[in-house]
């Protein structure tokens, strides 16, 4: 959509946590099945790649780890957040690996080319703070889901995996003052 809209659509990723606490009880059977759900958005024809996780790792203990992960990239400027979110995005929903794992983490840093010497950003307590924050504010606006989708100064979102082509008419409308900020 960046690329599509160009200067004209600036898009803010922030944190909303699927699993904000560590479990122990992690069923690999039931994520399994859960993730045959992810067929639903792969079948779209722009979408990218799915698949039902295929791993004896994982799954994922919680999403405190890649969240902080991407915001120490985030935290390198120019195109890091990007190559680490396309990575952790790669590794979780095509590749079925636990990106909760330090280990994996670190080595989807190195994939991403960043700097091996800067992942200790990602122990930042700054950077803890700053993803339970976003989440709470996530949750103070009624957000259930990922991704989902805001305008900026509005209260309206969107939730769950969609078709390119619905966000494509959602911000031509916007841009053509069909929708206000506030619809």
């Amino acid at each position: 959509m960046e690329e599509e809209f160009g200067a004209s659509l600036e898009i803010e990723w922030r944190s909303f946590l699927l699993r904000p606490r560590p479990s122990e009880e992690r069923d690999l059977e039931k994520f399994v099945r859960y993730t045959q759900s992810w067929l639903r958005p792969a079948a779209e024809p722009d979408a990218p790649f799915f698949r039902v996780w295929e791993s004896s790792d994982g799954p994922p203990s919680h999403s405190v780890p890649p969240h902080r992960v991407a915001k120490a990239a985030a935290s390198l400027g120019g195109d890091s957040f990007r190559l680490i979110h396309d990575r952790l995005m790669r590794a979780y929903f095509g590749e079925s690996r636990d990106i909760t794992a330090a280990a994996t983490l670190r080595a989807i840093w190195r994939e991403a080319g960043l700097p091996e010497s800067e992942f200790a950003r990602s122990e930042a307590p700054a950077l803890l703070n700053e993803t339970l924050e976003q989440h709470e504010e996530a949750v103070r606006r009624g957000v259930t889901g990922v991704p989902a989708t805001a305008v900026a100064g509005s209260d309206a979102f969107v939730v769950g995996a969609h078709s390119a082509e619905l966000y494509r008419r959602w911000i031509r409308r916007l841009q053509s003052g069909v929708l206000s900020q506030g619809d």
